[in-house]
């Protein structure tokens, strides 16, 4: 007999006793599904044995790592389907491309197309293997056995990824006959995955899920016109410069062409940002430039960047950080733990701000603010501007796609860019590398050089960072003129040396200390590149250091 110890509660089990038996007997106390167990700290599939004396507590979908989990096993879900229904001389392999909408964007190579009787058919078969509550099995195996399956499985871009993988033994997934790689952890049983949703779009099709915020509820799909043609760009890019993956990416660096690389991709986003600067001259009435993006986008180092292209055209920019306008910390809205939200919008003085802007834009002299983030005040010291007529103000700040930032604005003078690093670099085909894990790995080590901040810190704060950003940026993404992609294809190849020392810091007993092994294992995938290639302009220099600019 082995004993557990759940809350307040002891249980007692035969020997070689699932988690999944005690979860069924808890699961009445939870208003969502229990998808994984954490014993003694360490997270668990449910199909693993449970250890004696194990402090246990479940994990459900309304958690973040809940949600991908299930996320991941529908994607699974998905692929068996896809290769019950399609016959396998028609399709040559399945590519999840990028996240769009609440979903995974997808698309088929081979003879098959993407059509509704297609989807439909999958999506029925998909449900199918839901209802009979199959069991999705682990097989650890040897490294050069996983390279020799899926060379037989024709998932070439698996079998390139592991020849860098340098732990012995990898763990397969298995649905039937079906088997795949998976970068996380799994569901225990396709009886889990209730909740999904097929989309034609393009020329591939959308897989919608559930979020954690509503985990039983499958959102409406919305196109998002503006950002996949941003997506679809980046990924175009990654195939032209022959690393769509981040085994090819592996390749690149261990023989010899990571310079060449790092170059033909700055030069890219270089001959992006000149495109959206003759734009902004092609519109004279665009008097206003504003910049909006996520945490951690690279936004400051863009508007230097941009202003640059700005000047090479004959304006002469002046960037005006929205943040100056922020009220007095005193003033500033709190969150429901009472801390100070700055992500709102209250804390901006819009008021002011528009006074600023059309005295501005009628050619006066305005006085302007300065904000002193360490006595949390709006302060004036002097500087002023007045805006000519070969002059452009470029803003800068998470509301500036807002129109409740610049409601006394005419929207004629204003030309609104989204832009977001929106990673077009997949683990392999079937793995895609999540946007927000670039994101935060950036975000952590610039904390780490310029606030002192831990990576428990960044961690910690990262899903607050996260509602602010579903609340007060992605709304309004579609309503951007241009969409700017700022993630480098080569980027975590860099930010891996920084982020492990970060990341190792982190105690095992930290509440912080699963997500960080996660990454841990994420970063795992890449072989590193020394920052001294980095040039001094490049976004990446805003986290790491070393940049031209004043970042």
């Amino acid at each position: 007999m082995i004993t557990i110890y759940y809350r307040d509660q002891v249980f007692r089990y035969a020997e070689h006793t699932r988690y999944l038996e005690l979860a069924r007997q808890v699961q009445k106390e939870y208003p969502n599904q229990i998808i994984l167990a954490q014993a003694d700290g360490k997270l668990q599939e449910l199909n693993k044995y449970m250890k004696d004396q194990a402090q246990v507590r479940f994990v459900t979908t309304a958690e973040p790592i809940g949600i991908m989990t299930y996320r991941r096993s529908t994607e699974f879900l998905l692929m068996k389907a896809l290769y019950d229904v399609i016959p396998a001389k028609e399709l040559e392999r399945v590519i999840v491309d990028f996240s769009l909408s609440k979903g995974l964007f997808c698309r088929l190579v081979g003879s098959v197309s993407v059509s509704d009787e297609l989807l439909q058919k999958v999506e029925e078969r998909m449900y199918e293997l839901a209802k009979g509550n199959l069991p999705i099995e682990k097989e650890t195996v040897s490294t050069d056995e996983a390279i020799e399956r899926f060379h037989k499985h024709r998932m070439y871009d698996k079998e390139n990824l592991f020849h860098y993988r340098r732990v012995s033994r990898v763990n397969l997934y298995r649905i039937n006959e079906f088997e795949d790689y998976y970068y996380g952890y799994m569901a225990p049983s396709t009886g889990y995955l209730k909740y999904f949703k097929l989309y034609r779009y393009e020329d591939g099709f959308v897989l919608q899920m559930p979020m954690k915020e509503a985990p039983d509820v499958v959102p409406p799909f919305e196109p998002q016109h503006k950002v996949y043609r941003a997506l679809r760009e980046s990924a175009d890019w990654g195939e032209k410069l022959g690393v769509p993956t981040v085994g090819k990416l592996n390749d690149r660096i261990t023989q010899g062409g990571i310079t060449e690389l790092i170059l033909v991709q700055e030069a890219l986003m270089e001959k992006k940002m000149g495109e959206i600067a003759e734009a902004i001259l092609k519109n004279p009435d665009k008097r206003i430039v504003m910049i909006a993006g996520p945490s951690s986008s690279g936004k400051t180092t863009f508007s230097h960047r941009l202003s640059i292209q700005l000047r090479a055209q004959g304006l002469i920019p002046h960037p005006i950080p929205v943040d100056n306008y922020f009220v007095n910390r005193v003033d500033s809205p709190r969150d429901e733990n009472g801390d100070y939200n700055y992500e709102d919008l209250e804390c901006i003085d819009v008021k002011k701000l528009n006074e600023d802007l059309n005295a501005l834009l009628r050619g006066e002299t305005v006085a302007m603010p300065t904000y002193n983030f360490v006595k949390g005040e709006r302060e004036y010291r002097g500087d002023t501007l007045t805006l000519g007529a070969n002059e452009i103000l470029v803003l800068e700040g998470i509301h500036c796609l807002n129109d409740k930032l610049t409601p006394q604005i005419p929207p004629e003078t204003k030309y609104k860019i989204y832009m977001s690093a929106l990673t077009q670099l997949n683990v392999d085909e079937h793995n895609r590398v999540p946007t927000t894990d670039g994101r935060l790995i950036r975000r952590m080590v610039r904390d780490a050089r310029t606030r002192g901040a831990s990576a428990s810190e960044t961690i910690n704060r990262w899903q607050s960072v996260r509602r602010g950003e579903e609340k007060n940026i992605f709304p309004y993404q579609e309503t951007a003129d241009v969409v700017f992609n700022s993630a480098l294809i080569y980027e975590l190849g860099v930010l891996k040396t920084y982020a492990e020392p970060l990341l190792f810091g982190i105690q095992r007993n930290a509440p912080e200390y699963v997500e960080a092994k996660r990454l841990l294992k994420f970063l795992d995938y890449f072989v590193g590149i020394p920052g001294e290639e980095i040039p001094k302009n490049s976004i990446l220099r805003e986290f790491i250091g070393g940049s031209c600019f004043h970042v």
